[in-house]
């Protein structure tokens, strides 16, 4: 449980960060726009058997129409997607992930690697983030023959395994890297079997862990106070420097319905303490991505009830829907007509542009597909 100080240097922080968020999202709206996003995607065809890809979208805002820019064929799940400088994208497998790729800005494939190829045991568990100067990639694994949680630190352009940190947990999922270069990252703290099957749930050890970015030192970790709940993804909110939030997307791993129902959705990070902002629940427990929106706040989503609701320190107790449509997951931030705010949402029938100062927009799929749960903005023109 948060002792009394720690929730009032956390509601402190979510005052000053909710005050300068309202003031931010005030301001008049200027009245260019871009006319083109380009995402990068991840999907399959419509059925479960079918083959999966990773691309780029271009969604043109004036003609309402989406579009397959380009498209390259993956040899089994995609996860996470990690735009890099120069317009590339890094596409990784899902537990148990055995690849690695680099897609080119031309859409070719630049760089594949597959870590049975490797010496040891570890498997990729879907995300990837560049370190501070971008000189490495670090990635989230897991020890297949001892279930422990591993951290791959790779070579950026041969994406070549060069050490490997413990994640001081169990299945670490996703990782970001801090403005001092020090990496976060959240272990899901879920057993899994070798081909992925989860099991003994009352054993689940989840938390949320800084280590040093040069050499993996364990520095803080940070857990909540019911042991079912997985952290699993996590996002940066679009605050002032020094003031950013870390939002941490929670899934309920409870043996009953009922209790998964209660369960909250998001952890909340500000400075160095960790807090369940609200208990108020989606009624699934569970949060499919998460993104920054509206000026310091998150968008979190869930596929199985099909609703994205937003989530704001200026109303720290409250969760708002924004898009109700069915299989809505993948969530980006988008600018909109403002330096931020908005949200791209994907959902089973197309994707959805949502921001505070302008109507909604919907633009459907261009063939029958579903996407995976996340997605990036590239570039606006």
């Amino acid at each position: 449980m948060m002792k009394r100080t720690e929730r009032r240097q956390f509601l402190q922080g979510l005052a000053a960060i909710g005050a300068w968020s309202l003031l931010g999202s005030a301001r008049a709206a200027p009245t260019h726009d871009a006319a083109t996003t380009r995402i990068a995607a991840a999907w399959r065809g419509p059925r479960p058997d079918d083959p999966y890809f990773a691309g780029v979208f271009e969604a043109d805002w004036s003609q309402k129409k989406l579009r397959i820019q380009q498209a390259i064929p993956l040899p089994t799940r995609p996860h996470g997607l990690l735009p890099e400088v120069g317009g590339s994208v890094l596409v990784c497998g899902v537990r148990p992930g055995r690849w690695l790729l680099r897609m080119a800005a031309d859409g070719r494939i630049e760089r594949q690697i597959n870590l049975d190829d490797e010496p040891g045991h570890c498997r990729l568990n879907g995300h990837a983030i560049a370190s501070l100067y971008s000189d490495v990639l670090y990635t989230t694994e897991t020890d297949q023959k001892s279930g422990a949680g591993r951290i791959g630190v790779r070579d950026r352009s041969s994406l070549k395994k060069l050490d490997e940190w413990p994640s001081h947990g169990r299945e670490p999922h996703q990782l970001l890297i801090d403005t001092d270069g020090r990496v976060l990252v959240a272990n899901g703290g879920i057993p899994r079997t070798v081909s992925d099957k989860k099991y003994d749930l009352h054993r689940m050890d989840s938390s949320l862990v800084r280590l040093d970015g040069q050499n993996g030192a364990l520095q803080q970790q940070w857990t909540v106070d019911d042991p079912r709940l997985s952290l699993r993804h996590l996002a940066w909110s679009a605050a002032p420097a020094g003031g950013r939030l870390l939002g941490v997307a929670l899934q309920a791993e409870h043996e009953t319905a009922a209790e998964r129902g209660t369960a909250p959705i998001l952890a909340v990070l500000a400075g160095d303490v960790l807090h369940i902002p609200t208990r108020v629940a989606d009624g699934a427990g569970y949060a499919g991505d998460i993104c920054p929106a509206l000026n310091g706040g998150f968008a979190l989503s869930n596929n199985q009830l099909g609703v994205a609701q937003l989530w704001h320190p200026a109303r720290p107790e409250a969760l708002t829907p924004i898009v109700e449509l069915p299989e809505t997951y993948a969530l980006s931030d988008w600018d909109g007509p403002t330096a931020g705010g908005g949200v791209l949402v994907s959902t089973g029938l197309g994707l959805v542009r949502w921001h505070p100062q302008t109507k909604p927009l919907f633009l459907p799929w261009p063939q029958a597909m579903a996407v995976d749960n996340h997605w990036r903005v590239l570039n606006e023109t």
